[in-house]
């Protein structure tokens, strides 16, 4: 199972660095929620030129962001 990390109530960088951090220690792949368009932004960009394949999905009032290697 992938880890997941909830960046909800966040405002950037920090969504971005907390998925930094988690991929160091899981570096095949992470799910991460965020709740807002800049943060999904952000981290969708940070995954993508860190050679990850990206996929967004919207839940509710969230977005769950899954990047596999």
């Amino acid at each position: 199972m992938m880890k997941k990390i909830d960046t909800s109530g966040m405002s950037c960088p920090q969504p971005v660095l907390m998925t930094k951090k988690s991929l160091e220690e899981n570096p095949e792949g992470l799910d991460i929620i965020v709740d807002n368009n800049t943060a999904r932004g952000n981290v969708e960009r940070f995954l993508k030129n860190a050679g990850y394949r990206v996929a967004i999905s919207e839940q509710g009032d969230t977005f769950l962001i899954e990047a596999r290697k």
